[in-house]
């Protein structure tokens, strides 16, 4: 009898570890239909997908994001139009975005920062947490962009959206984070955007100076930092440093000013690392000048030489120019050819 029920219980335990395994399931790649990828802004934030914007403090980061917002609820181009990369870019009508901050007032800080932006705030949402916090696996933020249909989603920062318990330096803790959120940007075909803070690690690469688990820059498909010009503190530049849908776009600058406000530049000539590391166009300004300075010290050479010679050293040809502005460096035609002489 005894064995008997020993035998039952097997039976039943065989039965329940079986219903609790997963029924194989398999997907033939020829069967998988090949979906084109839409683009909030190309190369830079994909819809459908999620991507984050890092920066230190106080660099600009939620700035920017709130001018991006601005234009999309006015159904406007990010981007003036001689900076974008992309004919089908922005041909949009007016959308509602989600905007969810965990730092700043909405009152006195972020509808002040939407109306100079020139926003339509009747198209961007807030979900009220106040009686419960906000996280990324909170089921109201799926309600929320049923109901809203919004385009764009921004969590700014990320940190502030994780939950008490869970520790971001955790990838067991932050890998079913990212991936429900993954999941909801694909499932609603829209934009989230995370902010990010970056760690103090001053002398590391871009990679690794995201706040907690590298998890974090792996799930999302685009990855920007935003940092100031260490000799231009009112420029500011975005650098792509991952993007796995598109080739990285090339850096882009902005200006910030109390004066003049937000204004988009152009494309910016500097790494992510010379970015974070407050080296960029200053070390590359002082090579290219005594570059100059060492080819013509002993007299005028051919602007062509001059050129091919700089490509060697990897000083680049805006770079070299604006050297030889600075250093009044003289233009002289000697037959067919422009020649170079530094001033007397």
């Amino acid at each position: 009898m005894e064995e008997l029920m020993e035998n039952k219980v097997t039976e039943v335990k065989k039965t329940v570890q079986k219903r609790m395994e997963p029924e194989l399931k398999l997907i033939n790649m020829d069967k998988v239909e090949v979906e084109q990828i839409e683009w909030l802004l190309y190369p830079f934030i994909p819809y459908g997908k999620v991507t984050i914007i890092q920066g230190d403090p106080g660099e600009g980061k939620t700035t920017m994001v709130l001018q991006i917002i601005a234009k999309l609820t006015r159904g406007e181009a990010i981007l003036p139009t001689v900076l974008l990369t992309d004919d089908k870019e922005n041909a949009e009508v007016p959308v509602n975005v989600i905007y969810q901050t965990a730092e700043d007032g909405l009152g006195d800080t972020i509808k002040p920062r939407l109306l100079a932006a020139g926003a339509d705030c009747s198209k961007v949402l807030v979900i009220d947490d106040a009686d419960q916090p906000l996280t990324m696996a909170d089921i109201r933020l799926e309600e929320a962009i049923i109901q809203t249909k919004a385009r764009m989603v921004v969590l700014d920062p990320i940190q502030g959206f994780l939950g008490a318990e869970v520790d971001m330096h955790r990838a067991n803790e932050i890998r079913p984070l990212m991936k429900r959120i993954a999941v909801l940007a694909e499932k609603y075909h829209c934009a989230i955007i995370l902010i990010g803070h970056m760690n103090k690690n001053s002398n590391g690469k871009s990679s690794y100076r995201g706040l907690g688990s590298i998890d974090f820059q792996a799930a999302a498909r685009s990855v920007l930092i935003v940092g100031r010009i260490k000799e231009e503190p009112e420029t500011r530049v975005v650098c792509h440093t991952k993007s796995s849908l598109a080739p990285e776009g090339k850096s882009i600058a902005f200006q910030l000013d109390k004066d003049n406000g937000f204004e988009w530049i152009g494309e910016y000539d500097i790494s992510a690392d010379e970015l974070l590391n407050g080296d960029g166009k200053g070390q590359k300004s002082r090579k290219a000048k005594e570059f100059l300075l060492e080819i013509l010290a002993d007299g005028g050479m051919s602007q062509k030489k001059i050129l091919e010679e700089a490509a060697k050293r990897g000083i680049k040809g805006k770079t070299l120019r604006n050297a030889k502005s600075e250093l009044e460096v003289d233009s002289v035609k000697r037959g067919n050819q422009w020649y170079w002489v530094l001033p007397e």
